[in-house]
Parts: structure tokens; C-alpha cells; sequence
């Protein structure tokens, strides 16, 4: 450490353990106060400091109590923050989920992922820890056909990295052109094996998409110009690339059966069947996979967990 490390460390330690304040800092060091704040900066930056926050409202809120008791859950978890974009909303909300997720999995058990930005979120504050005999298999296919990533794979390295577990990737396209080609991929001993693992998974772990051409299912280049109009004209969103309408019917039955992963029926009978989802565009698509039943745990943002209890779309 150089001179300057040790001013930081020093610096950090009055400011958060003695709790002087950076005028009192600069005081006891006899330096100014805006080379304080910069000591303080390099301090966090070095990681000789960090900061945890523990908002009891995630856990225990009466919003959430609301949620648990309005849609039959096992928990609920709110995220109570201002964020400012979309990227903000995304971190606290793969901040919160990673949390539930950890204490949720347990040594031996099969944990269902799926994939896309909220997943990505998640799955990037997903800490280490000591578990054994966990295999985390993936619930749908991942490749695309566009330059619009998935980010499948690092999804499912970062749950293996997080829980010492073993990988069962399912290195398909999501959705089909034909549904013949699909069912003789699925005969495929190996491709079988991987998709009976998701239908037995202990734990599930996904969001649900809003509806819209700007989404990321609709760009991955699965999906052709008539597709894409019925499903904006019927669906509200999807889970796990399983569109459903407003009622919680499959939306299109003929893209569904393209479509390779677990079913609707499959994933509402895991468990433990964790969603993380938010944001008000979200809204409908989160209220229809709560009334049917998809999810047993629920991580979802102040805004629309109010527009969830109080009937309002979002849209």
C-alpha cells in the first residue's frame, strides 16, 4: 500500500466506524475536506469498505402481506427504490431475487432457470454459496438467430458458479419453424433427458415478458411477420416463451407447440416457483401468471405491486 491507500484506510475507518462526519475527518488528519470525500471514494473503490443495506420492508412489508394474501403466495418481496431507468429497476430487482433464490436452494436439489435481462440481473448478484448436489438445468432453449443475445449461458454459468453445481444446458432454439423438426429433436435421448430434468425440477426460477415488437423474444429471429401480429393481437405476455392471453390460455397454439421447453402446466406444478418480474409495462402479464398460479414466490418493484393490488393495468 502506498501513502495514499493508507490515508483511504484511515479515512474510511473514522467516517464508518467512529462515524465522524468528513468535516470532523479532516479535522483529526489535518487535510481538506474535499480530499476526504476523494480518500473516502478511492476507500470503496479499493474495496476497503463496503456497505450493505438491509431494507426490512423486502421482507417483510404490508404491501407484500397484500400480495401473499391477495395471490395465494408463499412470500412476497418488494423492492422499495427510486431508480431513475430501466437498467436500475433491473439491478434491484436481480439484487432482491438473488437474495430470495439463495436461501431458497438447499444441497441436492434441481434448480429450473430461465433466461433474458431480468434473469441476467438476478443471476449477477447471485453470491457463493456452500451447496452440494445441485444441478441447475435450463428450461427452455436459448440460441438465437439474430444479434440480440439471450444471455442463456452466462445465466446458467453464474447459478453453477454460485451453487458448486453441475450444468444441464439445453442448447436448442427457443422457438421453432417446424413443429415435426421439434418433436424429433425432442426424441433425442440426451435433449429428453434435459427436459424431463426441468419438468422435476425442486425449484423454478423465471419472469414473464410484456407484450410488444420491442421485447426480446420478438427479435431473435424465430418469429415471422404473421406470427408476431397474432401474438401482439392475443397474447399479454409470456413465461419461459409459453404465450398465454389475458384468461391464462395459451395465446397462439401453433407457436406454442414450436416452442421448446417447459409447458405452462409443467412449470405451475414445480414446488417452489419463484418469479421475479417489474415495471409497469409488466403489469398485465404479471397479474394473469399470478391469478393461474405459475408463481409460489414473488420479487416485484413498489409501483407495480401497487398497480397488481389495485386493478390497474400498466399498460
Amino acid at each position: 500500500m502506498d501513502r495514499r491507500d493508507e490515508q483511504a484506510v484511515t479515512a474510511v475507518k473514522l467516517y464508518f466506524e467512529r462515524g465522524l462526519s468528513q468535516a470532523e475527518v479532516a479535522a483529526e488528519m489535518g487535510l481538506s475536506r474535499p480530499t476526504v470525500a476523494k480518500l473516502i471514494q478511492r476507500g470503496k473503490d479499493a474495496g476497503y469498505v463496503t456497505v450493505e443495506i438491509h431494507d426490512p420492508r423486502e421482507t417483510s412489508s404490508q404491501l407484500a402481506d397484500r400480495l401473499v394474501e391477495r395471490f395465494g403466495l408463499a412470500e412476497a418481496r418488494v423492492v422499495h427504490m427510486l431508480v431513475s431507468n430501466d437498467h436500475e429497476l433491473l439491478d434491484e430487482l436481480g439484487r432482491a431475487g438473488a437474495d430470495l433464490v439463495t436461501g431458497q436452494v438447499r444441497d441436492g436439489m434441481r434448480v429450473g432457470v430461465s433466461w433474458g435481462r431480468t434473469m441476467n440481473a438476478l443471476a449477477s448478484h447471485l453470491p457463493h454459496t456452500a451447496r452440494h448436489d445441485v444441478e441447475i438445468v435450463q428450461l427452455k432453449g436459448g440460441s438465437s438467430y439474430s444479434d440480440h443475445a439471450t444471455n442463456d449461458f452466462e445465466v446458467m454459468r453464474a447459478f453453477c458458479a454460485a451453487f458448486n453445481a453441475t450444468a444441464c444446458y439445453l442448447p436448442l432454439p427457443v422457438i421453432f419453424q417446424d413443429v415435426r423438426t421439434l418433436r424429433i429433436v425432442e426424441r433425442d435421448p440426451h435433449i429428453e433427458q434435459i427436459l424431463r430434468a426441468g419438468r422435476q425440477a425442486d425449484v423454478v426460477v423465471f419472469t414473464v415478458g410484456a407484450m410488444g415488437r420491442e421485447s426480446l423474444l420478438m427479435n431473435l429471429g424465430h418469429l415471422g411477420e404473421e406470427d408476431i401480429e397474432m401474438l401482439l393481437a392475443r397474447s399479454v405476455g409470456d413465461a419461459c416463451s409459453r404465450f398465454f392471453t389475458s384468461d391464462g390460455r395459451i395465446a397462439v397454439p401453433q407457436i406454442d407447440e414450436r416452442t421448446a421447453g417447459i409447458s405452462l402446466a409443467d412449470l405451475a406444478s414445480r414446488p417452489v416457483r419463484i418469479l421475479i418480474a417489474g415495471g409497469q409495462r409488466k403489469t398485465a402479464a404479471l397479474r394473469t401468471a399470478l391469478r393461474i398460479g405459475l408463481a409460489t414466490h414473488l420479487v416485484v418493484d413498489e409501483k407495480t405491486a401497487l398497480s397488481l393490488l389495485t386493478g390497474a393495468s400498466g399498460d
